[in-house]
């Protein structure tokens, strides 16, 4: 193969490369396929209505002035669980997957309980307590 060849054929493998890297990360900008509901905390408390959960058991909840969303999953027995979207390795925002959430940073993996299941993260993620009150969930911050 003469130099002029090899030098074109190598460029143009490069470019497919650089290529095929870039439309994998635009995936990752696509609009969230999660709905995210923003509200304010008032009195060191969250008010999501109770309606949210009737298309999906998850709700993403976005307080207003917080980096970090909230995960809340309604569980079979009318019980909800509310959990910090902050990797506990790095403080990372995490990402909802089918089976839990993700941490783009290093790679960690969290069930849907909020378990560490793959590291480098050890510990679970940071869960607050809830209740039901008429039609309202109350996410407690504190």
């Amino acid at each position: 193969m003469k130099r002029r060849a090899f030098i074109k054929s190598s460029c143009n493998l490069c470019l497919l490369g650089t290529a095929g890297y870039f439309l994998s990360q635009l995936a990752a900008c696509s609009p969230a396929s999660y709905s995210v509901f923003k509200t304010e905390v008032i009195n060191d408390e969250i008010k999501v209505p109770l309606t949210n959960f009737t298309q999906s058991s998850v709700q993403f909840v976005r307080p207003k002035g917080w980096y970090y969303d909230i995960a809340v999953q309604k569980n079979g027995d009318n019980q909800y669980e509310a959990l910090l979207m902050k990797c506990t390795h790095q403080d990372n925002q995490l990402t909802p997957t089918g089976s839990g959430y993700t941490c783009s940073l290093h790679g960690s993996q969290f069930d849907k309980e909020g378990h560490a299941t793959k590291g480098p993260a050890e510990q679970p993620l940071k869960t607050y307590r809830t209740s039901i009150s008429k039609d309202q969930l109350t996410i407690y911050t504190k």
